[in-house]
C-alpha cells in the first residue's frame, strides 16, 4: 500500500499570530505540544528561531525512543515556521538522510490565529512497507495532537496554569 506523503490540519487558537509563532518556533518547548517529542537541544547559538538553526529532538512513543537532528528552513515571525528532519538514531542521530519536513503557518483570523500544521514525508528512498510499519509503531495513528495541545495551553486562563492561584 502506498503511503501518504503529506498531511495537514488546521485549528484556530484564540491568541495573536506573533504569540503562537513564538511558542511553536522554540524547539526546546516542542515537548509541551507534541505527543512524542520530549524536548530538544539547540546546537550552537540560541537567540530565537532563525533559518539554519540546528537542533536535536528527543522523541518517545510507547516503547520506541529516537533522536532526530533538524534544521530550521523558515522562520518568518507570525507567518511561518518550518524545519526538516535529516538524521535519526536511537540515542544520537547517527543515520543521515531525508526524514520529514514540518511546517507551521499562521494566519490572523477574527479573534485569533489559524494555525496550519503540515507534515511531509521526505523518506523517498524508504520502501513503503518499512515507512508504514515505522509510522504505525511511532504514531499509533495519532496525528496532529500538537495543534490541540497548543490551543489548550495558549487558551488556558492564568488560574488554569497555576494551581496556587
Amino acid at each position: 500500500m502506498p503511503r501518504t506523503m503529506s498531511v495537514s490540519d488546521s485549528i484556530v487558537v484564540l491568541a495573536e499570530p506573533s504569540l503562537v509563532y513564538d511558542r511553536l518556533s522554540d524547539p526546546t518547548a516542542m515537548g509541551n505540544w507534541s505527543p512524542e517529542n520530549r524536548g530538544a537541544e539547540v546546537l550552537g547559538e540560541r537567540r530565537g528561531a532563525y533559518v539554519g538553526m540546528v537542533f536535536e529532538g528527543r522523541n518517545k512513543r510507547g516503547a520506541m525512543r529516537w533522536t532526530t537532528r533538524c534544521t530550521v528552513t523558515a522562520a518568518d515571525p507570525g507567518e511561518r515556521f518550518a524545519f526538516r528532519v535529516h538524521a535519526i538514531g536511537a540515542k544520537r542521530p547517527r543515520l543521515p538522510g531525508a526524514i520529514a519536513t514540518w511546517e507551521y503557518r499562521f494566519e490572523a483570523v477574527d479573534g485569533g490565529t489559524r494555525v496550519t500544521e503540515i507534515w511531509t514525508d521526505d523518506r523517498r528512498a524508504w520502501p513503503d512497507f518499512l515507512a508504514n510499519a515505522f509510522d504505525r509503531a511511532a504514531t499509533r495513528g495519532h496525528t496532529f495532537a500538537t495543534l490541540q495541545r497548543l490551543k489548550a495551553a495558549l487558551e488556558a486562563s492564568p488560574a488554569d496554569e497555576d494551581p496556587q492561584a
